[in-house]
This record gives C-alpha cells, sequence and structure tokens, in this order.
C-alpha cells in the first residue's frame, strides 16, 4: 500500500465534525427566560389563574392598605371593615388538647383559633359551638405526627378544618379560621 492510499484510508476513519452548539445553546436560552416569565406573571397576579397562595388576601390586604387602613383586623368584637367594607366579628375557640397517633402518650397537639363571623349570625355560630368543638377534636384526633410535620401541613390543616366547621355552621357565617396556636409537643 503506498502513502497515498494510507492517507486516502485515514481521512475516511476520522469522525465528522458535529455541527455548532449554539442553537442548542440559544433554545435553553430562550425556553429558561420563557419560564421564568410566564411564572412571574402567574405568581404576580397578570394572569387570571394561578398566582401566590392566599393571593386573595394579599389583594384584600393592598385594598385595605390603599383605601387607608393599615391592614389589619381588631380585636374580637371589632368592626373593621377588612372583605369589601363589610364588618367582621370574631369568636375566639377553647383551647384544644388532642393526642396523635396510636403512642398517643409521646404527642399531643394543642391548638387555639379564632372564627371570622358575620356579625348578624354570631349568636347562631355560638349556639353550634359544641358541635364545632366535636368536629375539631375529631379531625384533630385523627391526625398522625407525620401529618403535622410535613411541609406546608398547617395552610392544609387549617383548609380542612374550616370546611368542616362551614360544612356545621354554614358558609355564609363563617368567613375564615385565624390559627393562634398550634403546638406538638
Amino acid at each position: 500500500m503506498t502513502d497515498a492510499t494510507a492517507d486516502a484510508a485515514g481521512e475516511e476513519e476520522a469522525p465528522r465534525k458535529k455541527g455548532s452548539k449554539l442553537p442548542l445553546l440559544i433554545g435553553l436560552l430562550l425556553a429558561l427566560l420563557g419560564g421564568g416569565g410566564g411564572f412571574y406573571a402567574a405568581f404576580s397576579g397578570m394572569l387570571p389563574f394561578g398566582g401566590a397562595a392566599g393571593g386573595d388576601a394579599h389583594a384584600a390586604a393592598r385594598h385595605d392598605t390603599a383605601a387607608g387602613g393599615d391592614g389589619a383586623h381588631g380585636g374580637e368584637d371589632a368592626g373593621s371593615h377588612g372583605d369589601g367594607g363589610a364588618a367582621v366579628g370574631f369568636i375566639e375557640l377553647p383551647q384544644l388538647i388532642a393526642s396523635l397517633g396510636p403512642v398517643s402518650a409521646l404527642h399531643h397537639l394543642r391548638f387555639s383559633a379564632q372564627l371570622e363571623v358575620v356579625p348578624e349570625r354570631r349568636a347562631q355560630v355560638e349556639q353550634l359551638m359544641p358541635r364545632i368543638l366535636d368536629v375539631l377534636n375529631t379531625y384533630l384526633r385523627a391526625l398522625e405526627p407525620g401529618d403535622i410535620e410535613a411541609q406546608g401541613a398547617l395552610i392544609r390543616l387549617r383548609a380542612q378544618m374550616l370546611r368542616r366547621i362551614q360544612m356545621v355552621a354554614g358558609e355564609d357565617s363563617v368567613r375564615d379560621l385565624l390559627v393562634t396556636e398550634f403546638v406538638l409537643n
């Protein structure tokens, strides 16, 4: 074999050069920018869906602050105007202590809260307090320590408890559940 044929055979065996990676990098950069922009638009409320957890509460607080209020609710019977000018009242729930899980001697949950109610229905909700406490005790007793220790557990548990209270007292009577103490011993 001559040197010329050996050189020709060596050139054929050499790997071909691949195309440029520039289009791949540009596509990746555009995908990241688009994803970030979409997240910002949804999180900031520019889009009608999505948004931060409790976005309505943030919007109500901004509205209240813009209207000259301090954005805070008053005491137990305060007639502040946080939700569209409607007066609110608060009913304090007694402290609940529930044992958790099968090894109940090791874990106890201490829970205190207040109910945000429509002032006109305050007497009705107070009359239903034994049922409300029964629903809360039953729900809290069914929990396990892992349910409480999970990330974001308080938000999920609060929503579950509020839904159960609204089933007993009526959705139009109880507006919110404000957790004031939630301690796992």
